[in-house]
């Protein structure tokens, strides 16, 4: 089979990452499987557009674009997938570096026609340069990483994790873009799962479809200091718990929660067991372990309930919309002209 040609979207929205957006384009100009193109989405930050501009204005392999929709990474993503021109869209986050061969792997999977969607393996890299001893590895979703519990190896999955991801085209013209109201904005809370109804609703459309996850195809993804406390712990499992809501609002509790069962009725509890192990044998941060994996489960689930009361009170909504409906737009704004832009700084996983 004809390898594919792969477009790299990376979006971003803040000029404190600036030499993270420069390295994370980097490490795509020297992938083993040349990208096509990056795009790099600039969300609504006038400034950062044009100075993402200045810096790439020769270069040939890299076009810098203005999000085309609402704030948020959502539409971001699908203002990259409307400009890019390859059959299949790669997503990198602004703060991680991929490996060499990430791309390769990625272009592997898509030898059997029926796959619609290949993710890889994202690693941490902590800010303190050690893994907190409290912070268990089956939480490491939480600063935005692969974590402990998902089956290794080349492997069929309901959901990609979107900042190590890529889609085939025909995916998006099959069951439309990531849904817009759900997913992260700069100015709020730190949601997510966008990813998920994405690869739900895709697998609705098109059944026969295969989603893979490929641990050879390895990000490294940078994780600030806020990130190795308790509060930022705490408060991203409550807000993944507010973001399943929305999941199952619009897929169903069936498939919404499917894979979070099995996690927390086999993946948790071993973890626990472990924790408490490593505790008896004074190991550092065993306890500490088996304890926050108890409050991030609890606070998830709290999360969930209040979620599920407001989507049957008629909270926050999200909408899909064709990601063609955002291709004329993407190709008319231009750098400088982003009359929305700001600097307002956010979570972003």
């Amino acid at each position: 089979m004809r390898e594919p040609g792969i477009s790299v979207v990376i979006c971003v929205y803040t000029e404190d990452r600036w030499e993270d957006i420069l390295a994370a384009v980097s490490s795509v100009r020297g992938q083993s499987y040349p990208a096509l193109e990056t795009l790099l989405v600039v969300d609504h930050n006038g400034v950062l557009l044009e100075r993402l501009d200045r810096e790439y204005k020769e270069a040939g392999d890299v076009r810098v674009l203005a999000n085309a929709g609402p704030r948020g990474l959502s539409a971001g993503r699908n203002t990259g997938v409307a400009a890019s021109h390859g059959e299949v869209i790669a997503f990198l986050d602004d703060d991680a570096v991929a490996e060499r061969e990430w791309l390769r792997r990625f272009a592997e999977g898509y030898a059997d026609p029926r796959v619609l969607a290949v993710g890889g393996r994202t690693l941490p890299v902590w800010a303190s340069g050690r893994r907190p001893a409290w912070f268990p590895e089956e939480f490491d979703w939480v600063v935005g990483c692969t974590y402990r519990g998902l089956p290794p190896g080349r492997v069929r999955v309901r959901n990609v994790l979107g900042g190590n991801a890529s889609f085939r085209r025909t995916a998006f013209d099959a069951a439309g873009g990531f849904a817009t109201g759900i997913g992260r904005d700069g100015d709020r809370r730190p949601l997510g799962c966008e990813e998920t109804e994405l690869c739900i609703r895709l697998t609705r459309a098109r059944p026969d479809a295969l989603l893979l996850i490929d641990d050879r195809a390895v990000i490294h993804h940078r994780v600030p200091a806020a990130r190795e406390h308790f509060a930022y712990f705490r408060t991203r499992a409550y807000a993944e718990g507010l973001s399943k809501a929305l999941v199952a609002r619009s897929v169903g509790a069936g498939k919404g929660l499917e894979s979070e069962r099995r996690y927390t009725t086999r993946v948790l509890p071993v973890g626990i067991a472990r924790g408490l192990r490593d505790a008896l044998l004074a190991r550092p941060g065993g306890a500490g372990r088996a304890g926050a994996i108890v409050a991030g489960v609890l606070t998830a689930a709290g999360g969930y309930v209040v979620g599920s009361v407001r989507a049957r009170r008629g909270g926050p909504a999200f909408s899909v919309v064709p990601v063609a409906s955002v291709t004329s737009v993407a190709s008319a704004r231009t750098p400088g002209s982003d009359t929305g832009a700001g600097t307002e700084e956010g979570e972003r996983p």
